[in-house]
């Protein structure tokens, strides 16, 4: 055979193979192989990546919602403060009118020693507070935070001297035992040029209706304060009598029920601008009301404002964690 011969048999093996390598399936590549193998665990990973990618999503989403809660909550909080203590004070429903002066003359106040308490305190009478003891006044009694220690002892004195059934027959002289000098509200008063048993009653200074006389009696059992368990129809300490004073002062004016209640809202807390607070919080707290829109019959009355109903309101507070500093301090009977 030659080598010619030998070329063609060659050859011709190669085409008769040709068709049959070219139609062959090619082998599948090692990474689809891989790719096919392992899909599952691929779409398993790429599922569980979205779900608790979802899942991180949602939880961020309350955790930023109770963030949003708690800032509103806080933000309402600290509003509270200007709630219970109005920067521009809280006008009562009523005047000076002549009580200053009557109270003067009467030796209920002496001027002097008065106008030199304030002065040794570091508060000195301003012109104002000077006129309203010199002079009628027909100005409206705004109470804020600079003139509130002397309102209250204004009213004292006003309370304690205003001839009234509510002392003269009243708890006060009925647990007097013969002697009204035994309470922080009658033996505390040193601002008189007279004994206090003189000055206990001894005035006529506001004279009331007999319907002006029973509302001030209605509206007195109704109004307690934190530092006793006592309401305003027994005076037996220096806020009560001033309580007293004014409530037979608005009475006298034509005030109503309700702005009485209203108005002794708003002066309990500038007296009490502690107390108050902590009740504001509690009622904010526990149901959500505002301070400005509670019930003043309920915030003056025995279950929050009274001693013992306000250790409550402080207990709660303090057992969740809630309590916190108002304004101004605490105050109490004799200050």
């Amino acid at each position: 055979m030659t080598m010619e011969t030998s070329n063609l048999k060659i050859d011709s093996k190669i085409e008769e193979n040709l068709p049959n390598r070219l139609n062959s399936p090619r082998p599948r590549s090692r990474f689809k192989i891989n790719l096919q193998k392992y899909w599952l665990v691929i779409t398993l990973i790429t599922f569980l990546t979205g779900s608790f990618g979802g899942f991180g999503l949602g939880r961020y989403s309350v955790h930023h919602e109770i963030a949003v809660a708690e800032q509103n909550l806080q933000q309402d909080i600290a509003a509270l403060a200007n709630e219970v203590l109005p920067p521009e004070g809280y006008q009562l429903p009523a005047k000076y009118g002549n009580i200053g002066p009557e109270l003067v003359s009467a030796g209920v106040i002496d001027y002097n020693a008065m106008v030199s308490l304030y002065e040794k305190n570091g508060q000195p009478l301003n012109e104002e507070q000077l006129s309203i003891l010199n002079q009628a006044s027909d100005q409206a009694i705004i109470i804020n935070a600079e003139n509130a220690y002397f309102l209250l002892n204004l009213f004292w004195a006003l309370g304690l001297a205003n001839a009234n059934p509510i002392l003269t027959e009243g708890p006060i002289s009925q647990r007097g035992g013969g002697d009204v000098y035994n309470f922080a509200s009658t033996g505390g008063w040193g601002l008189g040029t007279k004994p206090v048993n003189e000055l206990f009653a001894g005035t006529t200074i506001i004279t009331l209706t007999a319907g002006e006389q029973a509302l001030v009696e209605k509206i007195a059992t109704q109004i307690y304060r934190p530092c006793c368990n006592n309401s305003t129809i027994f005076p037996d300490c220096n806020h009560g009598m001033a309580m007293l004073g004014l409530l037979e002062l608005m009475a006298s004016q034509g005030a109503n029920e309700d702005e009485m209640l209203g108005a002794a809202k708003y002066i309990n807390a500038f007296w009490f601008p502690q107390q108050a607070y902590e009740t504001a919080l509690y009622l904010k707290y526990t149901q959500d009301v505002n301070y400005s829109d509670a019930d003043p019959q309920t915030v003056v009355g025995a279950q929050l404002f009274s001693s013992s109903g306000f250790a409550s309101v402080h207990q709660w507070l303090q057992n969740n964690g809630k309590l916190e500093q108002a304004p101004g301090g605490a105050n109490s009977c004799g200050n």
